[in-house]
Order: C-alpha cells, then structure tokens, then sequence
C-alpha cells in the first residue's frame, strides 16, 4: 500500500462525509467521458498540488492516478510509454468539446484519471509511475499485488473494479454512458466492505461504452485488507466489486 500523504489524510473526513464523483479518461482506443467532478469547498484555489496516489484497477490492466487541482478540469492521460517497470504518464486537461480551452473552477479536489498499463509491463511487481502535470514531474510507486492476473496491453472486460489509492480512499471504475455517469448517494461501511448506493439516472444518456471514476472516501477505522469488498446498488450497477491493494 502506497503511503498516503499528509494532504489525503487531511481531508480524508471530507471524503467521507461528501462523497467526491470525477470524470477520467480510459485506456487506449476509448473515448474520454465527459467530466463530473465535483469540488471539495474546504478550500479555494487554482493550484496544483505534487501530492499524487495510484492504484490498481481492472485486475491490474489499468491504473488509477489521483491529483489534486480543479474539480472542473480533470486530467486525461495524453502519453503512456513504458520501460521494464517504468512508467511515464503525461497528462493534460481535457479540452472541451469544441476544442477550446476550458475555464477551470479556483476550488481544490482530488481528481482521478485512468489509463490502461502498457504491455510488458507486469502489474504482479512494483510498479514506478512518472508522471507530469503542468510544470510538476512526480514520482508515485504502486506495489505489486500478486493476486492480479490481468496484464499490460490486455483488452478490458467491461467489468466494474475498484483499488485503494491510499488507506482511506477507493477508486471505483464502471463502463458505461459518458454523459450519464454514476452519481452516488450513499455510502454505509459493514466491517470488511461497503454498500455504495447510487442515484438512478432519469435523463437521456449517450449510447457510447465510456470508463467512469468515481472517487469514495471511507471513515479511518476502515482495515484496507485483502477481503474489503463494494456492494453496489443501483443506477444498474449493482453487484459486488472487490476492492484491489496496491
């Protein structure tokens, strides 16, 4: 498990208690979904932060990198290249649909973006990310977990996964419509797992097969073990996720 930094679990309590949805992007070949970040009001500014976390996701066919700036521009990843267990991931923010830069909002959240680990590279070993955002160059060092048996360059399966990106903090990746992405209206711990229930989606939503992230935050009596498991309920999601260490 990656150390978590003095700035995660300084709002760690604010996770918990608002749950904080963020767009991503996928990994190569799909189609960005449209942003649903939504801001942490405990501060304001337009500022990055160096303070980045990674997990597992998709049995470790993907990964998760969490940053922390405005919750109106989340990071895509632009490049991915890879040397043995070398990493470097460029990201950027997404531009909006017509191509134009967006205005980014001066309040400050964790944001999570998600790419696909590129092939040669096994997700069984420790893992060194480099990754630049903006004018920051940060290195984040995700830990092997032996239980993955996805590997780089290998085709999703489309299915719902989920990893710790610190010891109080999940990234929860489902497919589906870009625009309609999951909303979440409750969290309730249950010893080793959680139920996460979702709003259902009213409004028309795209026909594409998009990858959403959805940040949780959980209470600091929560044991990230090996048998933490999601129980998802609603918005057609429901079924369960475990949750992956890293």
């Amino acid at each position: 498990m990656i150390t978590p930094s003095r700035l995660v679990l300084s709002v760690s309590a604010a996770l918990a208690a608002a749950l904080l949805l963020v767009g991503c992007t996928g990994s190569a070949g799909e189609q960005p979904p449209t942003s649903s970040a939504a801001p942490d009001d405990s501060s304001s500014t337009d500022e990055l932060s160096d303070d980045f976390e990674a997990a597992w996701l998709d049995n470790g066919r993907m990964f998760s990198l969490v940053t922390w700036g405005s919750s109106s521009c989340v990071p895509i990843v632009d490049e991915i290249s890879a040397e043995g267990q070398k990493v470097t991931v460029s990201l950027v923010d997404a531009p909006n649909a017509d191509g134009s830069e967006k205005v980014c909002t001066a309040d400050f959240a964790p944001r999570a973006s998600i790419g696909g680990l590129p092939e040669g590279v096994d997700p069984t070993k420790d893992v060194e990310f480099v990754v630049t955002l903006g004018d920051i160059t940060e290195d984040v060092d995700l830990d092997g977990n032996a239980a993955l048996t996805g590997t780089g360059g290998e085709a999703t399966d489309y299915e719902p996964s989920a990893g710790w990106f610190d010891d109080e903090g999940i990234v929860l990746l489902t497919w589906g419509s870009s625009t309609c992405p999951p909303i979440v209206e409750n969290v309730e711990v249950q010893g080793a797992g959680a139920t996460v229930t979702f709003k259902t989606e009213d409004g028309m939503c795209t026909m594409d097969m998009a990858p959403r992230a959805t940040l949780l935050g959980m209470s600091d009596d929560v044991d990230d073990d090996e048998d933490f498991t999601l129980t998802l309920v609603g918005g057609n999601l429901d079924g369960t996720v475990h949750v992956l260490r890293g």
